[in-house]
């Protein structure tokens, strides 16, 4: 066990790969990086490049875009149940991240990334969160579509992998982090995956789920593991239960209103390849969708802020350039309910009002309002 943790096995794994940390004997086509202060060179930009793509995996950027992507454009109702599952996986990670506060692997690694620095390292939610994504996809899909399982499994894999193996890579976690999150991510889904059924048609159909929703997800806010010291962990946990909270929220207006009925087919259902007009309306969607994201972000952020420090008689401006720290607790109120607000409306915008414009446009999905 101890010797999963070390560092230095990290080390191996990152000179293996093509990491030196000896600029002075680095192959002369390597690309050093002494120049910016760093010491240590790349030796081979494919794993480099690869492994910076697969850390983007478990990224805010790629949640923010492929998340709506796929709600728009591929199926909701595996959507909901896998942004459910993902919500859970992270959430009980992110605390067990700051209950634990293990550091993450020092000397000799070397960190190619400073994003995630500040954040305690076990368990690795990269490594969760690269169980959590393929697999409930694949999960969830199964009995839905007609499609090659065992690629669909293959496809999973490859991306687990390179998730986990870009985590070692980069410096950022040890390999026990990687064991103990994938091992963790497991357990949770195991008895998850079969209920979320359950869950889904219960916050779809149920008239006071948008209530429950918001209290537990706000009292898990509140409640949140106090980390010893500040990091950016409970603001990201904060924005992942949001994001959450507004996708359930505007599928549940959706059905409440009438507008989302059951399909009159049955799965498993055929993957069809779409026809030039389905693709023309796919990447209209997808170019609408995202301007109307990024317009309710900058809206929702700017307001969300301005209106908590008003509440609080404190000056934004001023407390925006404060140092984050636990004791300047004003800022936390303010910066936790922000990214809240924030991302609970591009969840909710996401489920609810686009798809209406889509629809008013033409361009809307034929089978949106039936995917429950």
């Amino acid at each position: 066990m101890s010797y999963l943790k070390e560092p230095e096995l990290v080390a191996k794994i990152q000179t293996y790969f093509g990491v030196i940390t000896n600029p002075e004997k680095s192959p002369d086509n390597s690309d050093s990086s002494e120049s910016s202060g760093k010491k240590y060179v790349i030796a081979n930009k494919f794993w480099y490049y690869l492994f910076v793509f697969g850390t983007a995996l478990g990224d805010e950027t790629f949640y923010s875009s492929f998340i709506p992507f796929w709600f728009w454009n591929i199926d909701g109702a595996v959507g909901r149940r896998v942004v459910l599952i993902w919500t859970i996986v992270m959430y009980i990670g992110q605390a067990i991240k700051d209950i634990l506060r293990w550091p993450r692997p020092g000397p000799p690694v070397v960190r190619l990334q400073s994003k995630w620095s500040l954040e305690y390292g076990m368990p690795s939610t990269h490594a969760m969160v690269a169980v959590a994504f393929p697999f409930s996809f694949l999960l969830c899909t199964v009995n839905r579509y007609q499609y090659n399982i065992p690629l669909g499994l293959v496809i999973a894999i490859i991306w687990c992998s390179v998730i986990c193996l870009s985590r070692l890579y980069l410096g950022m976690h040890s390999v026990l982090d990687i064991i103990v999150g994938l091992a963790l991510a497991i357990g949770i889904m195991t008895p998850l995956v079969p209920v979320v059924d359950y869950l889904d048609n219960y916050l779809l159909t149920d008239p006071t789920s948008p209530f429950l929703l918001l209290v537990a997800s706000i009292l898990m806010i509140v409640y949140y593991p106090n980390s010893g010291k500040w990091t950016p962990t409970r603001g990201d946990t904060a924005m992942i239960l949001s994001v959450c909270v507004g996708i359930h929220v505007g599928a549940w207006l959706n059905y409440q209103l009438g507008i989302m009925t059951s399909s009159d087919l049955t799965p498993p259902y055929a993957i069809m390849w779409p026809s030039y007009t389905m693709l023309g309306c796919t990447i209209l969607r997808t170019i609408i969708g995202f301007a109307l994201v990024l317009l309710t972000r900058a809206i929702s952020k700017s307001a969300s802020y301005n209106f908590i420090c008003a509440l609080l008689r404190e000056d934004a401006d001023v407390l925006k350039k404060s140092v984050n720290s636990l004791s300047n607790k004003h800022k936390t109120i303010v910066e936790l309910g922000c990214k809240y607000i924030t991302c609970g409306m591009i969840g909710f915008n996401a489920l609810y009002l686009i798809p209406q414009l889509f629809r008013y446009l033409k361009i809307e999905r034929p089978t949106f309002f039936t995917e429950i």
